[in-house]
């Protein structure tokens, strides 16, 4: 597999290279020279999750890895189901909060853990990565344990759920979380500035483990072609799917899904406050205004790092970015939401809520609609219990480490002392 740096484009590199770069030169990110084209889709959604993701993965990452070791990737990775869940005639939630961290960045951040083991050369290895909230968890949980590999966390201090932060921040060992006194954009710079110092970067083998790793973007692409699978052929004839949006990388997977043969008629791109994709699609202005905080905090990203792959692809296929429904959700219409969902019978979180609303909202007289729950509502238990006036049940994941104390250090929004902070971890 070839992957080329959209920023410059002479920078090519194979699928074992990309994995362990994360970033090309001036922070570009890495694009397939190539995607493949599944004809028999009807086949293909006739297999099992890991038989089926193992023929899309292998598919993209060519003959760099045998097939043999990518279904054992695969396998590893993804030991949890995706289920749809039916929430009236025609709409149906995709469930992927399945996994040990009850967020759908299980499947990026396992399988990456699984690629970045499989293309290592041996060296020791600093993964930085920055979260809005359910990113950490995930890498986290991931990498816990693996030798010679560090991890070190930044997410923006008070500004993610009490419970995101006790799942990721109390486990110790090779895991390092540090609370920045800032957005989620301003960890994000961070980590940028961690890739553009190249002294820095070759001295403790920097990694980053954020969507911008193209492992994690295509683990996503999975799950899917997986949601399709559960449907009838006549379901999905005329597909629409919602996604939540706050870096924009699941919403890259699904078209990149499309890509590769899936027949989804249109993707909706929901976002909360933080709507500069939705604005710059009505106007065609990049205006990133500053991050507002809200009760869906994990899309609370207002500089997407993933948009340049999406504005690739659709040059790429010839599709208009036109075609792309859009919309923004506050926090007391998500609330709405779900309120109008749990009286459906189904309990969702605001994230998934706000998928809920504008594919409710945009869904045409003959379509299926998906909706993405990318998070357990457990996961944002204050808002939930606040919204529902309820008292919902904790999982014995966030149960477990909700009673463990936090191991975070706090830091200022200055790179001189995360650098400090990066060499002390080795």
């Amino acid at each position: 597999m070839k992957l080329y740096n959209i920023k410059e484009n002479d920078e090519q590199v194979s699928f074992g290279q990309a994995v362990r770069q994360g970033l090309g030169r001036n922070q570009g990110l890495f694009f397939p020279q190539e995607l493949p084209k599944f004809d028999d889709i009807d086949a293909l959604l006739a297999e099992d999750f890991v038989s089926r993701s193992t023929k899309i993965l292998s598919a993209l990452i060519g003959d760099e890895l045998p097939a043999e070791q990518v279904n054992s990737m695969v396998d590893a990775a993804f030991q949890f189901p995706a289920p749809i869940n039916k929430v009236k005639d025609g709409v149906y939630a995709l469930e992927l909060f399945h996994g040990p961290t009850l967020a759908f960045k299980d499947f990026g951040g396992r399988f990456m853990a699984q690629s970045l083991a499989a293309v290592s050369d041996g060296g020791k290895i600093t993964i930085l990565t920055a979260t809005s909230g359910d990113t950490g968890a995930a890498v986290a949980h991931a990498f816990y344990g693996m030798e010679d590999i560090n991890v070190v966390i930044l997410y923006p201090k008070g500004k993610i759920s009490p419970l995101q932060e006790k799942l990721f921040c109390t486990l110790g060992k090779n895991i390092h979380t540090v609370a920045i006194d800032g957005d989620f954009d301003a960890c994000q710079a961070l980590v940028k500035q961690a890739f553009d110092d190249a002294a820095l970067r070759e001295e403790i083998g920097l990694n980053s483990a954020n969507s911008i790793n193209i492992s994690r973007l295509m683990a996503q692409i999975c799950y899917y072609f997986e949601a399709a699978s559960q449907l009838s052929k006549e379901e999905r004839e005329n597909l629409v799917v919602s996604v939540p949006s706050g870096n924009f990388g699941n919403l890259t997977a699904g078209l990149l899904a499309k890509a590769l043969g899936l027949p989804i008629k249109r993707f909706i791109a929901a976002t909360n406050e933080n709507d500069t994709v939705p604005r710059y699609l009505e106007t065609g202005q990049w205006d990133p205004k500053p991050t507002v905080a809200t009760t869906s905090n994990a899309m609370d990203v207002s500089q997407p790092n993933n948009w340049p792959r999406i504005e690739e692809l659709c040059q790429i296929k010839g599709w208009g970015l036109d075609t792309l429904g859009k919309g923004k959700v506050s926090d007391e219409q998500s609330a709405d939401s779900v309120r109008d969902l749990k009286a459906q019978g189904y309990l969702c979180e605001p994230h998934g809520a706000i998928a809920y609303r504008l594919l409710d909202e945009q869904l045409q007289e003959g379509e299926t609609g998906i909706f993405l729950c990318t998070a357990h509502p457990a996961k944002f238990k204050e808002v939930v219990d606040e919204i529902l006036g309820s008292d919902i049940d904790l999982p014995a994941p966030l149960a477990k480490h909700a009673a463990m104390e936090l191991l975070s250090e706090d830091l200022a929004n200055d790179f001189d002392l995360l650098k400090e902070v990066l060499r002390r971890v080795q």
